[in-house]
């Protein structure tokens, strides 16, 4: 499988509590307009307009 790559495009609040800011890099699970987002474990909401995905060269196996 395919992990998805992106980086956020504006401050996202973690379920931690902990807010990450744009550039931020984050693993992508999911499609369409809200997806999930994980950085060092702590899970993000996402919608579609809070991060860009990175170029699929860019991606990782995982």
């Amino acid at each position: 499988m395919i992990r998805r790559l992106g980086t956020l495009l504006v401050p996202v609040s973690g379920l931690s509590g902990t807010t990450y800011p744009p550039g931020t890099a984050v693993s992508i699970n999911g499609r369409g307009s809200a997806v999930d987002g994980f950085v060092d474990g702590d899970w993000l909401p996402l919608a579609w307009w809070e991060f860009a995905e990175n170029r699929s060269e860019d991606a990782v196996e995982g």
